[in-house]
């Protein structure tokens, strides 16, 4: 009943579905205490939706958001329990006395000082939001930015206001009961010169040298930036902040790069949620603004995913665009008919070149390139289980999807079959279970899945730890989660000096003036993270069952610990055929084995698994004895067809590709320069003529004629 409730509320836990009931019965107490009338009853009321009404705001409650749509938003939460203050006064027969008309003098005087400190707040944020935000872009040498206001002043700033109102509350409910308007008017004093002095404090950030220059001065420095540095390839994004992944896996790649990368995105959430790197990042909300900046000097232009703002960018016709996509498997998206818009589309292996092929969506075999998968450089391959551990399998299933294909994920019917044969093997095997990010953003039966494989997996990790069989070093487990403690120790103390994604700034002005990344730091992260990646494994023995959410450990952490993985048609499975090791993938749409691996190129060297997952002995059986694997000579072949050949490393290959492009937009470009000359002209030449080139932009200074 509970998780039922949890789950109609939208909120996180059983703690915070408490905080809500308490706030929503809190204010029919508060009414009941004032017409009894009952001041201790009152005040006992009022401290339980003060508390229940922040802790939900601190949790960022779902419910709490929800409550604005329906005209109890958080002002009128207050006022409520102020009006109701009153009619308690005029219960207790306090109408005609002092602290009455202080208290309705008091709250119209407070609510009369949120008008001005609301629009302070919001002037002051729109002022210095900067029309382009940035990363590893040095603005500060070029324009002034002058630091953000105290925090304490723009964070959460409406609840802090409202929040004033305790003194006079506190104060007055004193003075009703000690029947002394003493202890009232001291409260209403506090809280309106309180109020008073939060809205004076906001006046000095509105204008002046407390504000970022103008936009045309801004966007003039970070095109005298682009002129300098001369960017040579982008790699552009746009999307949600649940999309960030998608830009993220590419941040390494472009991090080695022979040509100058720059990164270009489309969202401020995006750019909020980047993981630190030390290319520089410009992110160009207004799409007037992305088609004016300079980018004369950039060849080429990778694409991670298709969508409608890549319009801006595709405009230009002095770079080459190619869409390298954000995973290569066999699902629809990888063959979407969009992509013959770009000059190229790279893929990892033949098998990519094939899709389309096979799909004829418009895309031109010559115009595909195969370049391999930078990304999958830290997989490591695999030549049995360890010595005197047990195998380890790997779980990981993708999400449902926006469609609703049964065929999408083997969570909803087949994941628990999946887990429960495998945590009940004989001989026994550990279980990993990391389920996709978004596994039930759209089905409810995929988050019930979700949550009943979670059960089983806790539930079997606590038996095997009663289990004698099984036993693990104390000490070294202890010594790893000292070691966890003190990496995870310095990585905080390295995530404020290293600039990173800029988060931790006053706000989006001084991030962009601060948030570059130092090089010797940035290295230091790296290798702090691979050392908290192996304590991690440490830390718990190898026997022992887990769920792993969250961005760390990463999916390819998981890939190196594990000795085979069931999961479903995805870029998960091309991804993990790049260690040889054994894989199952589910056919949830009950396809057949035959049908499903003629429709899935990555499926044609896995274990195929109905929906009963019964067949899971034969992948246990590769694992045990990899000698008498049937699979293992398909699966190389299959490496090599997916993600092509191991030499060149694939970066060689990615930067050949860039290179080669390049050249291709040179050539372009100077083929476009033609003698200016008019209808009307003199005949005879005119010495030394100027070239005309193709504008970078094709459009007017103003930037006319956005989706044409």
């Amino acid at each position: 009943m509970i998780s039922t409730a949890i789950r109609v509320a939208r909120v996180g836990s059983a703690a915070e579905l408490a905080a809500a009931a308490l706030m929503v019965l809190g204010f029919p107490a508060l009414m009941l205490a004032a017409l009894v009338p009952s001041i201790p009853a009152f005040a006992a009321a009022a401290a339980v939706t003060y508390l229940a009404d922040h802790y939900l705001h601190r949790k960022g409650s779902y419910l709490v958001n929800r409550l604005s749509k329906v005209r109890a938003g958080l002002s009128i939460r207050f006022l409520i329990r102020q009006l109701l203050l009153i009619l308690l006064l005029a219960r207790l027969g306090l109408a005609d006395d002092l602290i009455y008309y202080g208290a309705i003098a008091c709250f119209i005087a407070f609510y009369g000082l949120q008008a001005p400190h609301g629009a302070l707040v919001t002037l002051i944020r729109n002022r210095r939001r900067m029309p382009v935000a940035t990363r590893n872009i040095d603005l500060a040498s070029r324009i002034r930015i002058p630091d953000a206001p105290p925090r304490v002043l723009l964070h959460r700033s409406a609840e802090k206001m409202l929040h004033l109102d305790l003194a006079a509350v506190a104060g007055i409910l004193l003075s009703a009961s000690l029947e002394s308007a003493v202890a009232g008017f001291i409260g209403i004093g506090v809280t309106v010169g309180l109020g008073l002095l939060y809205v004076l404090g906001l006046v000095p950030y509105v204008r002046g040298a407390k504000i970022p220059p103008n936009a045309e001065k801004v966007l003039a420095a970070v095109d005298d930036w682009l002129a300098e540095y001369r960017p040579e390839t982008v790699l552009y994004f746009s999307g949600s902040k649940d999309s960030v992944y998608q830009a993220n896996m590419w941040l390494e790649t472009m991090e080695q790069l022979d040509s100058k990368p720059l990164i270009i995105l489309r969202e401020r959430a995006i750019l909020n949620n980047l993981a630190p790197t030390t290319v520089p990042v410009i992110c160009v909300p207004g799409g007037v603004h992305l088609m004016n900046l300079d980018l004369t000097n950039v060849r080429v232009a990778l694409y991670a995913a298709n969508v409608g703002k890549n319009i801006h960018l595709l405009r230009v016709p002095t770079m080459k665009h190619v869409f390298i996509g954000h995973g290569d498997s066999d699902k629809l998206a990888s063959v979407n008919p969009y992509s013959k818009v770009y000059d190229e589309v790279w893929t990892a292996g033949r098998a990519g070149r094939d899709r389309y092929a096979i799909a004829d969506v418009g895309v031109r075999d010559d115009d595909i390139v195969e370049v391999g998968r930078p990304q999958l450089a830290p997989i490591q391959g695999w030549s049995g289980v360890p010595e005197g551990r047990i195998p380890t399998v790997l779980y990981a299933p993708t999400w449902e999807g926006w469609d609703g294909n049964p065929g999408n994920t083997s969570i909803v019917l087949a994941g628990e079959n999946i887990v429960e044969r495998l945590v009940k093997a004989d001989p026994p095997v550990r279980v990993l279970y990391k389920p996709h990010p978004f596994t039930g953003t759209v089905s409810k039966e995929a988050g019930a899945a979700h949550r009943r494989i979670t059960a089983l997996v806790e539930e079997a990790a606590a038996e095997r730890a009663t289990d004698g069989r099984f036993t693990a070093d104390a000490a070294a487990r202890a010594a790893a989660k000292a070691e966890l403690a003190r990496i995870e120790t310095r990585l905080a103390e390295l995530s404020g000096k290293s600039g990173g994604n800029g988060n931790g700034k006053g706000d989006e002005a001084e991030a962009t003036r601060d948030g570059v990344v130092d090089p010797a730091v940035h290295e230091e992260v790296a290798r702090l993270r691979g050392e908290w990646n192996t304590a991690y494994w440490r830390s718990f023995g190898s026997h022992e069952h887990r769920v792993i959410t969250g961005a760390e450990p990463r999916l390819y952490d998981c890939f190196n610990v594990s000795d085979a993985m069931v999961s479903d048609i995805s870029s998960v499975v091309s991804d993990f055929i790049a260690s040889g090791k054994p894989y199952a993938v589910t056919d949830s749409a009950e396809l057949g084995v035959e049908e499903f691996k003629r429709q899935n190129t990555a499926v044609r060297a896995a274990v195929i698994l109905s929906n009963g997952a019964t067949e899971l002995g034969g992948l246990l059986d590769a694992v045990r004895d990899p000698a008498g694997d049937p699979l293992a000579e398909d699966r190389g072949d299959l490496k090599r067809y997916l993600l092509g050949p191991d030499e060149p490393t694939s970066i060689e290959q990615f930067n050949t590709a860039v290179a080669d492009l390049a050249l291709k937009a040179d050539t372009r470009n100077a083929g476009q320069e033609v003698p200016a000359t008019g209808a009307d002209a003199d005949p005879e030449p005119e010495p030394d003529p100027e070239p005309a080139t193709v504008p970078a932009h094709g459009l007017t200074a103003a930037g006319d004629d956005l989706a044409g």
